[in-house]
């Protein structure tokens, strides 16, 4: 019984992230748009609403096409290996209702983008293409170089809050939300999650200008709706994790307010950024949040051990 109650609520959480990832692209869509000073979708249905489920329609019935020298199996399956690991991550979410109690939940969230990796890297590599390979080795670089400082950020909350459990991040904001005392490392972890999630203005691995469109230019119809699909659940997921961490991690209405004030400067900073250089993206990671986010990890080690050597004294 327990075990059927698991995969019915895991089932419900599945259609409502896949039903969110849908209206999140009509939302980048319309503020696009407006940004443009132009409508966004505005056909299909009351203004535009049904507009994300005629282009899964739409992109579904196509006919899938495949590079001849391509390494088929692989090339068929990574995509579907992205979405899923995309999903899997949503695992770690703390119910009030106790779905399930991740007591390592940011271990297994690490493990997962870190996976994630293989997947784009793979997907680049068995279509056979060099613009796609190029484009999966600037996404594998950019991603371990940014996992860096979201590694460093979590471990300053793991010594703070003793803990790898994401439920105690609800208990230790309940009188002062974290981004007060953490206002850098806030904007370090904002601007990691869009390298990360390759958002605009670090979308090397899908730079149209230099590389047709990156790691995914030989996938059309089904395949190229999943990278879009696990795209749009890493931003949604990230936008979640960032609202825990820093912004309370209270799972009421309010929540979700915050969590699409998050997700809507993902799509705010594509409407007004250029994109970066990449040896600049790279100096970013390694010369400037790598230090900051060292620092700060020191800086909460220290005071935990000052902490303690007060308690016990």
């Amino acid at each position: 019984m327990e075990i059927l109650n698991l995969i019915l609520v895991g089932l419900i959480l599945l259609i409502c992230v896949m039903v969110g990832v849908a209206f999140l692209t009509l939302l980048e869509r319309k503020v696009l748009g407006y940004i443009h000073i132009r409508k966004g979708p505005n056909k299909v249905g009351l203004i535009g609403i049904l507009q994300p489920f005629s282009d899964a329609i739409k992109l579904f019935t196509k006919e899938h096409t495949f590079p001849l020298t391509s390494n088929y199996m692989i090339y068929y399956f990574s995509p579907i290996f992205n979405l899923f690991l995309s999903l899997l991550v949503w695992m770690i979410i703390p119910y009030n209702s106790g779905f399930i109690s991740f007591e390592l939940g940011l271990l297994f969230f690490l493990c997962c983008i870190s996976l994630s990796v293989y997947s784009i890297m793979i997907a680049g590599w068995s279509s056979n293409s060099n613009y796609s390979l190029l484009g999966s080795l600037r996404a594998v670089a950019q991603t371990i170089s940014y996992e860096v400082s979201l590694i460093l950020i979590l471990l300053s909350f793991v010594f703070l809050v003793n803990s790898y459990n994401l439920m105690y991040m609800n208990y230790f904001q309940y009188y002062l939300w974290m981004i007060f005392i953490m206002l850098p490392l806030s904007m370090v972890w904002m601007i990691s999650c869009l390298a990360e999630t390759n958002r605009t203005p670090f979308d090397f691995a899908e730079g149209e200008s230099e590389l047709v469109s990156g790691f995914n230019v030989e996938y059309s119809s089904g395949s190229f709706a999943l990278i879009f699909l696990a795209e749009y659940t890493s931003i949604l997921f990230m936008s979640m994790l960032c609202c825990l961490i820093f912004l309370g991690g209270n799972m009421n209405l309010f929540f979700y307010v915050k969590l699409c004030f998050i997700s809507y400067m993902f799509i705010w900073v594509r409407g007004t950024m250029p994109r970066f250089r990449y040896d600049k993206l790279m100096y970013l990671a390694w010369s400037m949040f790598l230090p900051l986010s060292l620092n700060y990890l020191l800086f909460f080690l220290g005071l935990k051990v000052l902490i303690f050597s007060i308690l016990f004294s």
